[in-house]
């Protein structure tokens, strides 16, 4: 595998035809932390389940444990979708509110419906976006 691409441990919980479900464990940040027992923020793992199209996806069984990677590239483009760009709309559409004059509750709310606009067009889009953003599998 290639340096510049983001690696994770999963297992393969279903095949259907050319697509493998894997489930992959991800942690937050702070898991590795000595502290983390006695932090009030609850740490814990959460299980993601990714979907993979790949031509010889028979050739996986379910419950064996693979290597899910994509490119760094692909992981800091849906960084930026999902979290910076929402951030530069929302802040964006509040400023041009109170700019035109709108009392700050009303261009709070329409900042906010502003982002909602654009999740619902990320949503519109997902099927293209998912074919920027892939992912691929290999056997451990």
């Amino acid at each position: 595998m290639a340096t510049n691409s983001v690696t994770h441990t999963g297992k393969v919980i279903n095949i259907f035809r050319d697509t493998v479900t894997i489930a992959v464990e991800s942690s937050e940040a702070c898991g590795s932390c000595a502290s983390k027992s006695a932090c009030s923020l609850g740490v814990e793992s959460k299980t993601r389940n990714i979907l993979i199209s790949t031509p010889d996806a028979e050739s996986y069984t379910v419950g064996q444990s693979v290597i899910v990677a994509t490119r760094v590239q692909m992981g800091l483009m849906a960084v930026a979708l999902c979290y910076g760009v929402p951030a530069v709309v929302v802040v964006a559409a509040l400023a041009a509110a109170i700019l035109a004059g709108v009392s700050e509750g009303l261009s709070a709310l329409i900042s906010l419906a502003t982002v909602a606009v654009y999740y619902g067009i990320l949503w519109l889009f997902r099927d293209k976006l998912a074919q920027k953003i892939s992912f691929t599998i290999h056997k451990e």
